[in-house]
C-alpha cells in the first residue's frame, strides 16, 4: 500500500475519533439545555413576582420608612462590571461575545471601571487587560443554585457597603431560544424597582420585610442571569458541536472517496508491475 494511502486511512480513523468525541458531546450539551430550559420556566416568573412583591412593598413604604441602602447611590465613581462566562470551551460564540461587551463597556468606563470575573473564559482574558479585578467566580456555577447566588450577591454587598464600587453592571447571556441568544448588559446596583401602589398587607414589621426582600431580590435576580447563561452556553456549545459533527462527515465523505482513488490507482501500478514483470520473463 502506497504512502499516499495510508495516509488518507490515517486522516479518516482521526476524524472519525473526532467525529466521535464531538457527536457525544453534542448529546451531552442537548440534555442539559433542555434540563436548563424547564428550570428557566419556573426561575423566570419566580423574579418576575419578586420583583413585583418589592415594587408593591416599596410602595407600601414610601415616605413612612427610610429607603433601604441599597437602593441608594453610595457616592463612590467607580463601576463593577460583572461578567458571566464560562469555565469551559468548545462554545462556539458565547465567551467572546460576553467578553468583548465586557471589554467595550470597561474601555468606557476607564479609568473608573473594575472587573468581576465569572468563569475561567472571564478570568484568562482580562488578565491580560490592564483593568483592576474586584473579584473571580471560577468553578462556582456549572450547575447555579440560589447558594450560588447568595455567595456572589453578598460580595457585591460588602462591595458597595465599603464603598469600593457606587454601581455594579452585570454582562450576561439570555436565552431566547435553542437557536437565539443575546448579550445583555444591565444594572444589579443600586436596585431600581419603581414604587408601585399595592393592597398587601404587610405584618407586623413592614421595616424587617423590606430589610429581608431586597437582598433577596438582588440573589433571585443574580440567580436567574446564572440559570439564563448557562442554558445559553449549552445551547451554543450544541450546535458548535453539531456543525463540528456535520463537518467530520463531509471530511469523511471526501476522504473516503480520495481513499478508494488512491487505493485503486495503488492497484492499479501493483497490476502494472506484475505484468511488466510477467513480460519481461517472456523476452528472455
Amino acid at each position: 500500500m502506497s504512502a499516499n494511502v495510508r495516509s488518507i486511512k490515517g486522516r479518516i480513523e482521526n476524524i472519525e475519533n473526532i467525529r466521535q468525541i464531538t457527536k457525544a458531546m453534542n448529546a451531552i450539551a442537548m440534555t442539559k439545555v433542555t434540563r436548563m430550559k424547564k428550570r428557566l420556566l419556573f426561575t423566570r416568573p419566580y423574579l418576575a413576582e419578586t420583583e413585583s412583591f418589592l415594587s408593591r412593598l416599596l410602595g407600601r413604604t414610601a415616605g413612612k420608612l427610610a429607603p433601604h441602602p441599597l437602593t441608594l447611590e453610595n457616592g463612590s465613581p467607580y463601576v463593577g462590571v460583572f461578567v458571566l462566562n464560562s469555565d469551559r470551551g468548545l462554545c462556539g460564540r458565547f465567551k467572546g461575545d460576553l467578553n468583548r461587551k465586557g471589554e467595550e463597556i470597561l474601555a468606557g468606563l476607564r479609568p473608573q471601571g473594575k472587573l468581576l470575573a465569572g468563569g475561567e473564559k472571564a478570568r484568562t482574558h482580562f488578565a491580560r487587560r490592564s483593568v483592576e479585578v474586584l473579584k473571580t467566580y471560577s468553578h462556582l456555577y456549572e450547575e447555579p443554585s440560589l447558594e450560588d447566588a447568595t455567595t456572589i450577591a453578598a460580595d457585591l454587598v460588602s462591595f458597595y457597603r465599603e464603598g469600593a464600587v457606587g454601581r455594579v453592571m452585570l454582562v450576561y447571556m439570555q436565552f431566547v431560544s435553542d437557536l437565539g441568544q443575546r448579550v445583555v448588559a444591565e444594572d444589579l446596583l443600586p436596585i431600581r424597582v419603581a414604587a408601585t401602589d399595592g393592597d398587601d398587607l404587610i405584618e407586623p414589621d413592614p421595616a424587617g420585610a423590606l430589610e429581608f426582600v431586597v437582598p433577596f431580590y438582588l440573589r433571585v435576580k443574580i440567580l436567574t442571569a446564572l440559570m439564563e447563561t448557562k442554558t445559553s452556553e449549552h445551547a451554543i456549545r450544541r450546535q458548535a458541536m453539531k456543525s463540528a459533527t456535520d463537518n467530520a462527515d463531509d471530511l469523511l465523505v471526501a476522504l473516503t472517496r480520495s481513499y478508494n482513488r488512491a487505493r485503486q490507482q495503488s492497484i492499479t501500478r501493483e497490476i502494472a508491475d506484475i505484468m511488466g514483470g510477467a513480460e519481461a520473463l517472456r523476452e528472455r
